[in-house]
């Protein structure tokens, strides 16, 4: 019905339907999706001939032309260092020790250690991997069984894009033209909250069904363990503490933490002894596998979100949705659904660049502040991370530990739901995005 009046609105022909089809037919079949997207909006434009077929490659270079985007590669490599480094071992080290005087203290340390990985790299496969291989056989030591410490890693490394400084949050401000820098100050409570929900469930879970003991130290074993962990791993903390300083300070873009924060983990590899230069090739070739899927979406996209303005299908949806409501808890409630379902078949960046564009008109028409629905969307798109058919944590940790799909997937069911408490409380409670925020953007 609502797509019946979108279509009326804005009288879509052929020249639309045709190229979507050919969208779902690439993807179906396997092909990248930057391919496809790159497809689709070829046709579209040829079809429609809004647009010069000539200007496409003038189109392609503009969407990636951005200094912003130098800080997604930069932050893909600063995780990768990370690990090959051992550094990402003495954040476990120093979150085991602050959660061990709990029931569940490891699994608490394993959602801690995802955020504090996810401040680093922006990244959440790169912290599900990361994090699953060192932890997923020890939660399964501690009690836990092997599909659900699968689903805890995957739910705690969703702060990935969460937590800043995140590659979604670059994403979508370039394609909005929101600052950065803003949107991880505002992100900053967000990705806290859906961190601390995390931790909850499990140990509700675990308290439930008793998986994991532990919780009988006293006050001065944690102290004392607590400090051991510091005294040896504190200078893990230097790479955090330079990227959240620097950027939240405002004396470094996040480019320029980015490119500070790989330059400071490398020599303190090379300090550490645990970095050679023969190293340095396969970690180039890694971080640009992962940044080569990003930056080709980004760049295909640009011509398809000009099509689609060209057709008017952003004003037309807006129109057709207030058509059947006014109520903006409504609203704002669809366009939750349409975000979640985007999130469980697509993967976050095609998902930005492409719904960006047409619910931000909807957002602004209800009223709602532009920060706050940049990142309510990016949340509610990261619940895709745990949920099938896509679930790319699910993927990585299934591929981790060669566990089904499917077992995670039901496993992580308790985290899809408080994180969708989370995405609610944000669409609902514009404070949570904009209490750290200058008044200007309030």
């Amino acid at each position: 019905m609502l797509w019946n009046q979108v279509a009326q609105t804005v009288e879509l022909g052929w020249d639309f339907y045709l190229p979507v089809l050919l969208f779902v037919a690439l993807i179906a079949l396997a092909v990248p999706v930057w391919a496809a997207i790159g497809a689709a909006a070829i046709t579209m434009l040829w079809m429609s001939g809004d647009l010069p077929l000539s200007l496409v490659g003038e189109s392609l270079f503009a969407g990636i032309d951005a200094f912003a985007l130098t800080a997604v590669p930069l932050f893909i490599l600063t995780g990768d260092v990370l690990v090959r480094t051992g550094l990402s071992r003495k954040f476990l080290d120093v979150a085991e020790a602050l959660t061990n005087f709990a029931k569940g203290g490891f699994g608490s340390a394993t959602v801690l250690v995802c955020g504090m990985f996810a401040a680093i790299s922006g990244s959440d496969a790169a912290g599900a991997a990361a994090v699953g291989r060192m932890t997923i056989a020890r939660l399964v030591e501690s009690g836990y069984p092997r599909p659900y410490a699968c689903a805890l890693v995957a739910a705690g490394a969703c702060t990935g894009i969460l937590i800043p400084p995140s590659i979604a949050y670059i994403i979508i401000g370039l394609v909005l033209g929101i600052s950065a820098s803003t949107l991880f100050l505002a992100a900053l409570i967000p990705g806290l909250a859906i961190l601390i929900s995390i931790l909850v469930t499990n140990l509700i879970v675990n308290r439930i069904h008793g998986y994991e003991g532990g919780g009988n130290i006293s006050a001065s074993e944690w102290a004392a363990n607590l400090g051991r962990a510091l005294k040896s791993g504190w200078y893990a903390f230097i790479v955090p503490g330079i990227i959240f300083y620097g950027i939240f300070s405002g004396r470094l873009t996040p480019t320029e933490a980015g490119a500070t924060a790989v330059v400071v983990t490398i020599i303190m590899g090379f300090i550490l002894g645990t970095l050679k230069l023969a190293d340095f090739p396969a970690m180039l070739v890694s971080s640009a596998k992962v940044n080569g899927v990003i930056l080709p979406i980004i760049a295909f996209s640009a011509p398809l979100a000009e099509a689609l303005a060209i057709m008017g299908v952003p004003q037309g949806f807006v129109t057709s949705v207030t058509q059947l409501t006014n109520e903006p808890w409504l609203l704002i409630l669809l366009m939750i659904g349409i975000l979640i379902a985007a999130g469980c078949v697509m993967e976050t960046t095609p998902n930005i660049v492409i719904l960006a564009p047409i619910l931000k008109p909807l957002a602004d028409n209800i009223g709602m502040n532009e920060i706050q629905f940049c990142i309510m969307m990016i949340t509610a798109l990261g619940v895709g991370f745990i949920t099938p058919p896509l679930g790319l944590n699910l993927f990585v940790v299934s591929g981790i530990t060669g566990e089904s799909i499917l077992k995670i997937a039901a496993r992580a069911i308790p985290f899809v739901l408080c994180m969708f408490v989370v995405v609610l409380l944000i669409a609902y409670v514009p404070a949570l995005s904009t209490t750290l925020l200058p008044e200007i953007y309030k």
